[in-house]
């Protein structure tokens, strides 16, 4: 009975209805390709009819927008032609760089949505600004998080930008084989935003309530084809790549020379599904992760840059608990841990990846990728599978399954029954309100490994009403002593976990704020196979405040418990003695933060905390410093600083964390980024320096420059360099 009452509330909360009427538009069928220059002349654009009146989103979301925005659409056979005006307040516009995948805000750009499914889940995003800079996007789980944000997909795609007295013009061609549909479709959702910076205001063609993301993909648009999209005419992609490396280890005196080559190979299968394989990859030329001070006792997870991970990844990545208990997370591939726990490459052979819509309710994600042994590190050679299924319901919710398998394919003698295998299976099911006002996530996944235990399952749940005023949430989570995913991101096992939250939005008038929000959460873990001992607990209460100028500050205590079960030593000095394990600590803190208006051409977050931290004090300071000389140069650094004190005898010190960078965009095509990471708690000094040279639309020449020295005497450890060379062909 139960059981039915819960799907029952389920039902009705998918299917509320939206709580406004879409606008729609006519997307004119011609016969003649537009020529994109940024003059929207064409005898086309004449015959487009226009979609306009977007709303505001800041400062305000009850008014239209100062300075409007213009919409002209059409297609043939080959592409979709966008043509935009941008009305303006003047031309001083802001950019951030030439780089391609620039952030939106504090800058002017245009962005567009299509959720050409019409589902509510999933889209394609393209944006540009008046200099005709290119970023585009996959968007997932209907636009409610901004892990749902996907840069790191790249397609091909032409626009041009034009700027005029008074506005400013953006035209593009991208072609209908970069969008996944259905063939015969005559109808795709869509939206646009644009942050205009002049005004300091963003607006979006939907009316989208300031309390939603502005990119959720609840509140969009329709637009109608004039005639019935054909099939696709996606060509077949092959992308190789030559890579010539020359490097050192100065501390165990060995030299690599060589030449490498491999590459993907993309293989269209109807409008809707993608085959990807990959020969031999090489990631070299992927941009290197920043460091971070990590004072936990947990591993910190690093968003995934690869680029045959990423299309449709939400299919693979998005099950269970994404920040404890996530049973799938691509970087396990490919990494390894040597045998002095240091994280090292390790070689994949190749894989295979097909992944996309079975039919307008249905997508499928499959993936097998195969690694190499290191006998050296006693790392065995394994082939990785993910199968996941996901299928909509209701309005914009989903189920999904999922099985995934970590299988040994070497015969050494180092190995142990346990790394045979590990399996997980599992069923999520997510919910999405048509006006998102209802989000939620409800999972169940058991894992299979060898000479495991009984108490291999996972369990969560997650659900959060979202109105303009009140955002009110509830999440559990367990996690069994035995379960465990060699592919997955697991936090800590044998935990019990409740966390209620509230969060109360003002929208004050006549003041210096835009908004402003009291925030309050508890968290409280327990260990159930230790008589549900209390682990650990966390009350966190904050204020927050936007100011009109878009700059922000918060302010937040936090009280916490923490039961240590094992030992434990923060500061990572050398022969210092440890927290002691089975041990309680209660310890509080507060934070201050502050960001600046980023439109300016110097602009900075800084973080402050003080207070306790276990049986000691902690004294931090993060600043995050950005000068911009649009387009050429833009230049940052983060400072990381940490004074932990404790009482004798465990060890106090201070934590330096340093990373200048600056990033030269010479014009759209030529890059040159420097990179350089000090460490004084790894004793290590890092240097990438990359020379990116686009000659082609996805070609790339690149030469990386790496460097690493040991800070303690300024000794070198490693050194390479690496000349990388990509073709993307069509045939």
């Amino acid at each position: 009975m139960k059981f039915k009452l819960v799907a029952v509330i389920i039902f009705l909360i998918s299917v509320k209805v939206y709580s406004q009427q879409p606008k729609t538009f006519k997307v004119k069928w011609i016969d003649k390709p537009i020529k994109i220059d940024g003059e929207l002349n064409d005898e086309a654009w004449q015959l487009a009819g226009a979609i306009a009146d977007f709303w505001q989103y800041f400062p305000t979301d009850s008014v239209h927008a100062q300075y409007d925005t213009e919409i002209l659409m059409a297609y043939d056979s080959k592409n979709l032609y966008i043509g935009i005006k941008l009305n303006s307040k003047g031309k001083k516009y802001i950019i951030p760089s030439y780089r391609r995948d620039f952030r939106a805000t504090g800058n002017d750009n245009v962005s567009l949505l299509f959720d050409t499914f019409n589902d509510g889940s999933n889209a394609f995003f393209f944006g540009t600004n008046p200099f005709g800079v290119q970023r585009e996007a996959l968007i997932s789980g209907g636009g409610t998080d901004l892990r749902g944000f996907n840069t790191s997909w790249d397609t091909k795609w032409i626009n041009a930008s034009k700027i005029y007295d008074g506005y400013w013009i953006a035209e593009m061609a991208i072609p209908l084989a970069d969008f996944k549909f259905r063939e015969g479709e005559t109808k795709w959702r869509f939206n646009a935003y644009r942050f205009d910076a002049q005004s300091n205001e963003q607006s979006s063609l939907m009316n989208i309530p300031k309390n939603q993301l502005i990119f959720g993909l609840a509140f969009m648009a329709e637009m109608n084809f004039e005639k019935p999209l054909s099939k696709s005419t996606t060509p077949l992609s092959i992308i190789p790549y030559t890579k010539v490396q020359t490097s050192k280890d100065f501390e165990n005196q060995t030299k690599l020379d060589n030449i490498n080559f491999g590459g993907d190979i993309k293989v269209p299968i109807g409008n809707s599904m993608n085959l990807d394989l990959t020969i031999n990859p090489d990631f070299s030329q992927v941009e290197a992760d920043d460091q971070v001070v990590n004072l936990t006792r947990f591993e910190i997870s690093l968003p995934e840059k690869r680029q045959f991970f990423i299309e449709n990844s939400d299919l693979f990545s998005d099950f269970g608990d994404n920040r404890e208990a996530n049973p799938f997370f691509s970087r396990r591939i490919g990494v390894a841990e040597d045998l002095n726990g240091d994280p090292i490459e390790n070689k994949i052979v190749g894989g295979i990846r097909l992944s996309g819509k079975l039919n307008d309710d249905l997508r499928l994600g499959f993936l097998n990728i195969q690694t190499v042994e290191d006998a050296t590190n006693h790392i065995n050679a394994n082939n990785n599978t993910v199968l996941a299924l996901q299928h909509k319901v209701f309005s914009r919710s989903n189920v999904g399954l999922v099985f995934i398998n970590r299988q040994n394919t070497s015969k050494a003698d180092y190995l142990t029954p346990q790394s045979n295998y590990n399996r997980v299976i599992g069923i999520d099911y997510k919910l999405a309100s048509q006006s998102n006002k209802w989000v939620g996530n409800f999972f169940a996944h058991k894992s299979f490994t060898p000479n495991a235990g009984d108490k291999d399952k996972s369990a969560g749940a997650n659900l959060e009403y979202n109105s303009r005023f009140n955002k009110v949430g509830f999440s559990s989570l367990y996690v069994g002593n035995d379960f465990n995913s060699d592919l997955g991101f697991i936090n800590r096992t044998d935990a019990l976990k409740f966390r209620p939250s509230y969060e109360r939005i003002f929208y004050p008038n006549h003041s210096i704020f835009d908004t402003h929000r009291f925030t309050f959460s508890s968290e409280f873990i327990w260990k159930p196979d230790s008589n549900f001992k209390k682990s650990d607990y966390l009350h966190q209460l904050s204020w927050s405040a936007t100011f009109k100028n878009q700059s922000q500050f918060e302010v937040t205590v936090n009280n916490n418990f923490t039961f240590l079960l094992d030992d434990f030593e923060p500061t990572g000095k050398e022969n210092a003695i440890p927290l002691p394990a089975n041990q309680g600590f209660y310890y509080s803190d507060f934070e201050l933060r502050y960001s600046s208006d980023r439109r300016d051409e110097f602009s900075y977050n800084i973080r402050g905390i003080f207070g306790q931290f276990f049986n000691g004090n902690r004294y931090g300071i993060n600043a995050d410093l950005n000068l911009r000389k649009q387009p050429i140069v833009a230049a940052s650094i983060k400072i990381n600083y940490n004074y932990i004190s404790l009482p004798q005898p465990y060890s106090s010190t201070s934590i330096w964390l340093i990373g200048p960078k600056i990033d030269l965009t010479f014009n759209k095509k030529l890059y040159w980024s420097t990179f350089i990471q000090y460490s004084n708690q790894n004793e290590s000094l890092g240097i990438n320096s990359r020379l990116q040279w686009r000659f082609k639309p996805l070609s790339d020449l690149f030469i990386v420059y790496n460097d690493n020295y040991r800070t303690t005497d300024f000794s070198p450890r490693t050194r390479a360099l690496i000349l990388k060379f990509t073709y993307w062909l069509n045939v």
